[in-house]
């Protein structure tokens, strides 16, 4: 993702990570209309960060940028051919600046009014109240990719490793590793109707679907790894859970609160309610010498680590932590050093649906 793109999520996710209630209907206001003779690109971006800026809209050059590029058929400005920043749009053009600005207005996060957004290199669908995923999340994928590249051997067979996401949102982390990994295949749970669609779609627009399985399940229910069983074992775990501790919930930004899923954000008290969750599920589903891969708060590092010594039954070990692009504790890789049970041999059956019930 460009810089404008990280610096607009470092304000929009406010001094947590997410957050969010639902709720994305506009107000009654009526944003400011166009001024007569502003007629191209450069005007309308002009003209929308100035009344981003008087209503208090963060990014608000980076919020109009985006959207007069979107509307130009361009992922961003600069990328716009440059005779289109001068050239006069047409009414249409002009009608769809105001109406995409009009929900900015209504602190709609950017990606949400695109209805699109890029994660390593692939572009997303995006809708609310799915989880956006952030510029820290390509940086966990980053270090996936790293470690099995350095470990080809204990990663699976020759096919590529098996891959379980816990939490896959819109599906940026398991059909990015998809992308980037040929003979990787991923099971994608998630518990929320919307991501398990978002999921599905994006993996059909890049012809991923054969190589994913995206199963409907919540992590937390009492027993939920058997549904898991015909798939596993695994290679590796990979997760951006839930992970905001549940007293932060309110200091989030209006875009976080308002527009993205609350479940897909609330820890719990301290953060580790999901966590806990996915490194139970590894005494069942992940292979000998597996690894989890996490995403979490920066005072994680050592309440994880706490945890697992006071669960030596596990066998799980927090073998490194990783600072994220701000210097903050963010990532977490976990390997197991006990025989893993309670999985069948044939790890992968024969074609499947994508979707099967949880």
């Amino acid at each position: 993702m460009e810089l404008g793109g990280r610096m607009l999520w470092a304000l929009l996710s406010g001094p947590g990570r997410r957050g969010g209630t639902r709720g994305w209907a506009f107000s009654s206001w009526q944003p400011h209309l166009p001024l007569a003779g502003l007629l191209n690109a450069k005007e309308l971006v002009r003209h929308w960060t100035a009344v981003f800026e008087k209503r208090g809209i963060p990014e608000a050059q980076a919020s109009s940028e985006y959207i007069v590029a979107h509307v130009l058929g361009a992922k961003t400005f600069q990328s716009l051919r440059p005779e289109l920043w001068t050239q006069p749009l047409t009414p249409w053009q002009l009608q769809c600046i105001q109406e995409l600005s009009s929900r900015r207005l209504q602190r709609m996060p950017v990606q949400y009014i695109l209805g699109e957004w890029d994660f390593q290199g692939l572009s997303l669908k995006m809708a609310p109240p799915v989880f956006i995923p952030r510029p820290e999340t390509e940086e966990l994928v980053e270090w996936v990719l790293e470690e099995v590249a350095q470990s080809p051997c204990a990663m699976g067979t020759q096919d590529g490793p098996l891959i379980l996401e816990v939490g896959c949102g819109s599906g940026a982390i398991s059909l990015s590793l998809l992308s980037q990994l040929p003979q990787s295949r991923v099971i994608a749970v998630d518990k929320g109707e919307a991501a398990i669609c978002l999921t599905e779609e994006n993996a059909q627009r890049l012809r991923l679907l054969d190589r994913i399985r995206i199963v409907p399940l919540d992590v937390t229910l009492e027993g939920s790894w058997a549904h898991l069983l015909p798939w596993g074992p695994v290679d590796l775990v990979v997760s951006n859970p839930p992970y905001i501790f549940h007293q932060d919930m309110e200091q989030l930004a209006p875009e976080i609160r308002s527009y993205e899923d609350p479940l897909a954000l609330d820890g719990g008290e301290e953060g580790m309610d999901i966590i806990i969750h996915i490194l139970a599920l590894a005494r069942w589903l992940l292979k000998d010498s597996g690894s989890i891969f996490l995403e979490v708060d920066p005072r994680h590092p050592e309440l994880v680590g706490n945890w697992l010594q006071s669960q030596p039954d596990l066998s799980l070990d927090l073998v490194a932590m990783r600072r994220d692009f701000c210097g903050r504790p963010r990532f977490l890789h976990i390997q197991r050093s006990g025989p893993q049970r309670g999985c069948p041999a044939d790890a992968w059956p024969g074609p499947q649906p994508a979707r099967v019930p949880g």
